[in-house]
């Protein structure tokens, strides 16, 4: 692979979605995930909690019944394999299963030790993820605990890259839509580990975080974009609340050894 496609010789990278980590984790040391509405916002709030969370892909587009009713299934069988809860959808919680992609779902839900926590955009990532490098869950609520903590163990330089990564969203065609939040959230880790002696920045990470820091306002930017102004219309404006509470958790969610994400 040429060098092009890794922005070799940079401590700090910037890609989209998961074609991104199939480029990136080739050579990176550690991939920073950022779906700020809502993959590992609920990450944070759950692990936070003391739950492990444990990803697993759902399609999102054009698929048909079957698949999603097939993707649905697989991800139960999972779950009792794995001796964990499943989370719902949103619009699907009831009494006895009160756990969703909603981190507003997870604060109010009753304790779970394990939860399988279906997604199309974040999960997708952390399961494209190669099982050798280093995953761990960004947000906007734990930028500087996930900063210190890269720091700390040496990533973030060309001999230890990390790979900062935006989940985006989805076109109804299936296509990738680059999100602001994530784009804003992705740019204040990458500030935060500049800040912290970390680099340098590759052309990508570096266009991320003048985005962040030409930013005035971020919680009115994630409570503006196209992504936030989706959860609201469905309901769902305490979701976009929690998202962009700023170094709210202290927690960093890590991916080990199990797939599950727990504290770093």
């Amino acid at each position: 692979m040429d060098d092009w496609d890794v922005q070799s010789g940079n401590g700090i990278r910037f890609e989209w979605g998961s074609a991104g980590v199939g480029r990136l984790a080739v050579k990176a040391a550690c991939l920073a995930i950022v779906d700020v509405l809502s993959f590992t916002t609920t990450v944070s709030v759950a692990v936070q909690q003391g739950t492990r969370i444990l990803p697993f892909w759902l399609p999102e587009g054009p698929t048909t019944v079957i698949d999603r009713a097939a993707a649905q299934e697989a991800a139960a069988v999972y779950a009792q394999q794995s001796g964990a809860r499943l989370a719902v959808a949103r619009r699907a919680v009831t009494l006895d299963s009160p756990w969703s992609l909603s981190p507003l779902h997870l604060c109010r839900a009753p304790f779970v030790p394990r939860l399988v926590l279906p997604c199309p955009n974040g999960a997708a990532i952390a399961a494209t993820a190669p099982p050798h490098v280093q995953v761990v869950a960004t947000c906007v609520r734990n930028i500087t605990a996930v900063g210190s903590w890269l720091t700390a163990r040496g990533y973030g330089t060309p001999e230890h890259p990390v790979a900062v990564i935006a989940a985006g969203e989805r076109w109804p065609d299936g296509s990738l839509r680059p999100a602001l939040e994530d784009l804003l959230g992705a740019g204040a880790l990458i500030c935060d580990l500049h800040a912290q002696g970390a680099g340098p920045l590759s052309a990508e990470a570096a266009a991320a975080k003048a985005a962040y820091e030409g930013t005035a306002d971020l919680t009115r930017a994630i409570a503006d974009c196209a992504s936030g102004r989706e959860l609201a219309s469905k309901g769902f404006v305490e979701d976009v609340a929690i998202a962009a509470e700023e170094d709210a958790c202290t927690v960093v969610p890590v991916r080990d050894g199990d797939g599950a994400f727990a504290p770093g």
